[in-house]
């Protein structure tokens, strides 16, 4: 995925694609920073179950938010396959857990299909957008609604307390 910022300029190219299990997902590629091999993770006390800690990540911390436990799903052990999609959400990121990234492609009217209502409250999906590309149907998520359950957490707070201790 190298090649992410010169497929950011083709405007036929919007999505980002990954697949959780056998189900195929995209974020829109504008709010992708980087896709990364995951780093290490340092856990913290009172987080959702849905966020495994935060990362040390070009010297910014960013909280990690495990998909699969976001829709409910059972942990697998990560594979080699296993990547982090770095998404903006505003002035802070997040990274998302996904089992591995398929493709950059570009989805449009033709291609839309209706959105279905998947579960409710925290068990929402967030779904946004629905299309068919390459015969499947893949589902669009909205990624602030996603990792909406990561702005609980006092990133200032733990930089501070990282940079006081466990970077030392």
């Amino acid at each position: 995925m190298a090649n992410l910022a010169r497929r950011r300029g083709d405007r036929s190219k919007n999505l980002v694609g990954f697949t959780i299990g056998d189900v195929h997902y995209a974020v829109d590629i504008h709010r992708v920073r980087e896709i990364i091999t995951p780093l290490e993770i340092v856990p913290i006390t009172h987080a959702p179950p849905a966020v495994l800690g935060v990362s040390d990540h070009r010297g910014e911390v960013v909280p990690i938010l495990d998909v699969r436990r976001r829709f409910g799903l059972p942990a697998v052990q990560p594979t080699r396959r296993t990547k982090w999609i770095v998404v903006e959400l505003g002035q802070r990121l997040a990274g998302l857990v996904v089992d591995g990234v398929t493709d950059v492609f570009g989805a449009g009217q033709p291609d839309q299909r209706s959105v279905p209502q998947i579960g409710v409250g925290d068990a929402a999906r967030g779904i946004s957008a629905v299309y068919v590309y390459d015969g499947k149907l893949v589902f669009v998520l909205d990624v602030d609604r996603i990792a909406a359950v990561t702005e609980v957490i006092d990133l200032e707070a733990i930089d501070h307390l990282l940079e006081g201790g466990a970077r030392e």
